[in-house]
This record gives C-alpha cells, sequence and structure tokens, in this order.
C-alpha cells in the first residue's frame, strides 16, 4: 500500500490522497486475486485439487477451493473444505504446552523423568524444550501411521529405542517427540490429548471442524486423498471412526484435519492474544535451534526464519502422501497463507511457496502447474495399447527430463499397477523398457519377473527371476524356489 509521507495544508487533498491510496489498495487486491486464481485454475487442468487462503493486512485477497474434494460425488473443494494437516498439528501440540505453561501446570525444563518411569538413564533428563525444538535427540518415527499399536508397547518402544544424538546437541526432525508431548499434555491436564486441544485452543478460537474424533463432522465436506492424482483413499477422520481411536503414531505429531476457514480462525486467535499471552505466542515463534543444511530455525512447532527485506517468516507443512498442508506467515508485513491440497504430488506441494513469491514480488511469474509424471503414465497407459511403449519412452524424455533421470520412476509405477491390480500387461511393459535402459540392476530384473508372474507368464517370470540372482539380487531366490516347486 502506498504511503503519504507529505502534510498537505488543504482537507481536500487529504481526502483525495486518502480515495487514492484506497483505490490503489483494491486494485492491487484484485489483480493479486486475478493472477492467482488463473494460476490455480489453469492447474486443475493438468491435476491440481486444493485450496488456498491468503489475507494481507487483514484484507482476504483469495479464499477458494479448486478441483475435486471426492471425485465419486463431484463435490468442489471449498473454504470449508476438511483436509488433514499432517504435521501441522504440530503447532497445535506446542502451543498446548504452552498454555498448560501459562497455568503453571509445567515448566520448559521439566524432564522427562517428571512424567514417566522406569526411564532408561540417557531418556532422563531431556527436556520438553529439547522435544518442541527437535533437539532431544528421538528418532523420526517409530512406525507408520495407522499400525496398530497400544499406548504401552508405543512408549516403551520408544523409550527403548537408541537416541539419534546427545539431548541438546544438534536438530533432527522428530515426529516421535512430538508424540511424547501430546502424552505429557495429557499426564499434565488430566485431560486427553484432543479434549485439551478441544477446550483450550478450539472453543475459544472458534473452530468447530478441526480435530480427530471430537467435532461434529460435516461429512460432505471431507476430502477423499487422492495420492499423486492416482490413488484414492477416504478422509482419514473416517479412519479414526472405523479404529475408535488415534494411536500414538499419529497423536500429538500429525494427522489432525481442519478446514481454511477454521484455520484463518486460528490466526485470528493468536494474532489477538486470545489463546496465548503475547509473551508465550513470542516464545512460540522464537528460533531456537538451527539444521545445519538450512537456513531455517525452528521454534516450538513453528520453522522461524529472518529476512532483510520481509522481517520474520514463520512456516510450516505437513505431508501423508495423498494429503499436504502449508502454513506461512509474515508478522510484520501481515502476510498469511494457507494451503491444503488432497492430491499431492511433488509438482503440487510447493504450491504455497510460489503463491508468496507472487504476493511478494509482483514481477514474479510461475511456471505453469504440470502433471505430475505418475497421473500422466496413468492416463497415457488407459488412452494407448502396449504397442505404443516406445512412443511413451520418447514423450517422457522430451517432457519429463528432469524427472525421468532413473529406474525409479518406471519400477514404482510397474509395481502401483501390480498392486492395483490393473493394465497389468503395461505393467510387464515397463519393467521390459525398464531393463533395456539399466540391465545390470538385479532388483528390475526382479520387478520384470513380478510382472510376469502376474500375466501368468510363468517361463518368463523364471528367466527374470534367474536373471535378477545372477547380478545379486537375493531376494528373488524364494519367489524362484516357490514359483518352480508349485
Amino acid at each position: 500500500m502506498k504511503k503519504f509521507l507529505l502534510i498537505f495544508s488543504t482537507i481536500t487533498l487529504v481526502i483525495i490522497g486518502t480515495l487514492t491510496s484506497n483505490a490503489q489498495e483494491k486494485l492491487s487486491l484484485k489483480d493479486a486475486f486475478t493472477k492467482i486464481d488463473i494460476y490455480l485454475n489453469n492447474g486443475v487442468l493438468n491435476g491440481f485439487s486444493g485450496a488456498i487462503l491468503i489475507l494481507k493486512e487483514g484484507e482476504l485477497i483469495i479464499n477458494k477451493g479448486y478441483g475435486l474434494a471426492n471425485k465419486d460425488s463431484n463435490t468442489l473443494n471449498n473454504p470449508n473444505t476438511i483436509f488433514d494437516i499432517g504435521s501441522n498439528t504440530k503447532q497445535f501440540t506446542s502451543t498446548a504446552i504452552l498454555k498448560l505453561v501459562e497455568q503453571n501446570k509445567l515448566n520448559f525444563a521439566d524432564s522427562l523423568g517428571k512424567y514417566f518411569t522406569e526411564l532408561p538413564i540417557d531418556k532422563q533428563s531431556i527436556t520438553i524444550h529439547q522435544l518442541l525444538t527437535h533437539s532431544a535427540g528421538f528418532l523420526e518415527s517409530l512406525g507408520r501411521d495407522f499400525s496398530e499399536i497400544s499406548q504401552k508397547d508405543f512408549f516403551e518402544k520408544l523409550f527403548a529405542s537408541k537416541l539419534l544424538s546427545e539431548p541438546g546437541e544438534k536438530y533432527s526432525y522428530s515426529n516421535t517427540g512430538y508424540s511424547i508431548l501430546g502424552r505429557i499434555i495429557e499426564l499434565a491436564s488430566g485431560q486427553s490429548y484432543e479434549a485439551f486441544l478441544n477446550e483450550h485452543l478450539f472453543t475459544p478460537a472458534g473452530m468447530k471442524q478441526t480435530g480427530y474424533l471430537l467435532p461434529k463432522w460435516d461429512t460432505k465436506q471431507m476430502s477423499h486423498g487422492y495420492n499423486r492424482n492416482i490413488i484414492e483413499t477416504e478422509s482419514t477422520i473416517t479412519r479414526y471412526q472405523e479404529a475408535g481411536d488415534v494411536n500414538w503414531h499419529l497423536k500429538g505429531n500429525g494427522g489432525i484435519n481442519s478446514t481454511q476457514n477454521d484455520m484463518l480462525l486460528w490466526y485470528k486467535a493468536l494474532k489477538t492474544n486470545r489463546i496465548l499471552t503475547t509473551e508465550s505466542f513470542k516464545k512460540l515463534t522464537t528460533p531456537y535451534v538451527s539444521s545445519s543444511n538450512s537456513t531455517y530455525s525452528y521454534g516450538y512447532g513453528w520453522g522461524v526464519k529472518n529476512t532483510e527485506a520481509n522481517g520474520s517468516r514463520i512456516s510450516h507443512n505437513g505431508s501423508n502422501g495423498p494429503f499436504a498442508h502449508s502454513l506461512i506467515w509474515y508478522p510484520k508485513e501481515d502476510l498469511y497463507i494457507v494451503y491444503a491440497t488432497n492430491a499431492n504430488s511433488a509438482k503440487v506441494e510447493g504450491i504455497a511457496r510460489v503463491v508468496e513469491k507472487m504476493i511478494l514480488d509482483e514481477t514474479y511469474v510461475p511456471e505453469p502447474i504440470k502433471d505430475n509424471i505418475y497421473s500422466y503414465l496413468m492416463n497415457y497407459i488407459k488412452k494407448h495399447p502396449t504397442n505404443k511403449s516406445n512412443e511413451l519412452l520418447t514423450l517422457l524424455q522430451e517432457n519429463y527430463a528432469d524427472d525421468f533421470t532413473n529406474s525409479g520412476v518406471l519400477n514404482t509405477f510397474g509395481n502401483l499397477l501390480l498392486s492395483l491390480n490393473e493394465n497389468l500387461e503395461w505393467a510387464t511393459e515397463l519393467f521390459k523398457i525398464n531393463v533395456q535402459l539399466y540391465p545390470e540392476d538385479g532388483n528390475l530384473w526382479d520387478s520384470l519377473g513380478d510382472g510376469y508372474q502376474a500375466n501368468n507368464l510363468i517361463e518368463d517370470a523364471i528367466k527374470s527371476y534367474q536373471k535378477a540372482i545372477e547380478l545379486g539380487y537375493k531376494d528373488s531366490q524364494k519367489k524362484l524356489t516357490e514359483l518352480i516347486k508349485n
């Protein structure tokens, strides 16, 4: 917004100047909306699906959904669509810890020994501060998000695991560390993790569609996930409801669901100190620990970077395969961005950063959103027979040179087709191309054997497994033995 630095002597000039300034501001917001809207609408044609919210100086630039939340029901994404926000759950955990500090129920210097019994010696002195800043030394994850595990088994295995580094020595991103914080919230408050968040964070902020199991979810707004715009999954809320709980692989570190509009309420609650005091918010967003290979530091549940031009930038993201979620906040600029997608891939995961550049640099022109290579492959094979495989190879080399640099793409996609039990002839054809391109890779010959076996071409499968073993891929031996025996 243009600022007038001269003091004019007449009221008329002041009024004219104010009106001109407001007109320019509104025009700028309109231009920004148009620029971003065109960019994302064009992206929908290449598989983009999600939502974006941008607030600047108290004015909404955009709050809109794109693509489909549910392809079966043809439901469109919108500001009330419910997305899994992944690791952005961590800011709720850290805020809850700060709330408990305000309530004098715990301290940042409290050690694990205060909350857990029979801890190994190397874990006893780890502090809440170290857990919050990913400097406690715990491993990143203990298992997959939805692998069944009891609370007892989770923490026994975690506390028995070897630390990656000495507590406080260095930054090492840890989901398990935030799960420990989730359990500490329960022990210090006497409430379940989600109940505490709901009472002390979400309800004061007015957030009614944020959580795991407690909200009265608007089921029509729950988005399905489409990993790489290919593999469909239900909302993670449905999985929590079926299980009747959220296990500790996720609780405290990830898996909370929310909407764009609720995340706007969250921003407003933090900004106006409805949830935390000014002092606590400062602690939340203070950079404490730096990653060795990054210019970013970590606060409490937020990544923090100080920029010369725009002041402090606090941000975080999360993803779990089909869903990705990003938050970017410049307090000085009063710029806040919420981005969500339910069809995640490498081509769309970073859209929040692209939009950020579009806002901060009027001259920046982004590259168009491109269909990810796996979606491109799927669309191609659905329209063409396998005798068009050479044409496909040429198209990949021409259009996806940056992605198609090794054997991983065709091997991953071929195995995906096998797991889906569809287009099996194409899976085998792609495996054939791969062994022609990389004939000395035993793993690829093993995949070709799997393709032949799926198509009931047993003799070809045996030869492929034998070739894999010859090249040193020992895992093929068991498959070969069972195939010959049967």
